[in-house]
């Protein structure tokens, strides 16, 4: 290779971002051949080796909890996380996440790295979060192209009374139903969300809908459901029954996206949870 300054070579070959370039740059760690070197001011040639560490120390506590691996590489990890669990930590609730489990997890093999979820599920949401090892594959994996995210998720959700048509879009913006902070709406002045379903089972009370987020707004297929008149069952905060299941029955089920480090087709399924197929083997089904 052609001698290249390290700020293009590692943006061209590890996806570093500005960010992470500073980071680097500023942390005292960078050497190349085993020697200590101003990263700004350094040309990287064949041959060469590459060190810096920019973990930073994390705020999360390992725990060991249990925790269902999917998917797992030197990059990337895709946990298949319970319906109750907190993705991540937060000032009230420190203990018992997601973020605890993985960092023990981490811990446990020798591996030292930050939590960097690329996405989040609601406490109550089940299913399958795609967490990155290092910044740089969150960076990457969480960049648009043509407006759109480059993995891609779907869901299951068991929902009152039967959608028609039985297979559609739902494109209608959503903003903050003020003055709560936690609830959202169906509003004009609201960020696009669009929301792509089609009907798996049709039961004589409910349906099953497999569903496709084409943005990621927060309770975007809770409140595009139920402003159709469709609630999750369990969804208590929009107008879900709560007689069959006490937590909404959404359920993270298939991840499915390129490698940003190996542009190997990733696609991963988590089966239905218990609490939900024990509605759908109930006589509305």
């Amino acid at each position: 290779m052609l001698p290249t300054p390290a700020k293009q070579f590692l943006m061209q070959t590890q996806y570093i971002s500005h960010t992470i370039w500073k980071r680097i740059k500023h942390s005292g760690t960078f050497h190349v051949n085993g020697v200590p070197v101003n990263a700004a001011q350094t040309v990287i040639r064949g041959g060469d080796c590459i060190t810096y560490d920019i973990v930073r120390e994390s705020a999360i506590t390992p725990e060991d909890i249990p925790l269902s691996i999917c998917y797992e590489d030197p990059y990337l990890l895709i946990a298949n996380k319970p319906a109750g669990q907190l993705v991540h930590p937060t000032t009230k609730e420190s203990t018992g996440t997601l973020g605890n489990a993985v960092l023990a997890h981490f811990a446990a093999h020798g591996e030292h790295h930050a939590y960097h979820p690329v996405h989040r599920l609601d406490r109550a949401t089940s299913g399958l979060v795609l967490i990155a090892k290092v910044p740089q594959v969150q960076d990457k994996l969480t960049a648009r192209k043509n407006g759109k995210k480059l993995f891609h998720r779907e869901y299951l959700a068991i929902v009152s009374g039967g959608i028609s048509p039985s297979t559609g879009t739902i494109d209608a913006p959503i903003a903050r139903a003020l003055p709560s902070i936690i609830l959202r709406k169906v509003a004009a002045e609201g960020k696009s969300a669009i929301t792509h379903y089609e009907t798996q089972r049709a039961g004589k009370n409910h349906a099953l809908l497999r569903l496709a987020l084409e943005t990621g707004r927060t309770h975007q297929i809770r409140v595009h459901l139920a402003h159709l008149g469709h609630p999750i069952l369990g969804d208590s905060l929009y107008g879900g029954a709560m007689n069959e299941i006490k937590r909404q029955a959404l359920h993270a089920y298939r991840l499915h996206f390129t490698h940003p480090m190996t542009n190997e087709l990733i696609d991963i399924i988590a089966p239905i949870p218990s609490d939900m197929k024990q509605v759908l083997s109930s006589p509305d089904f």
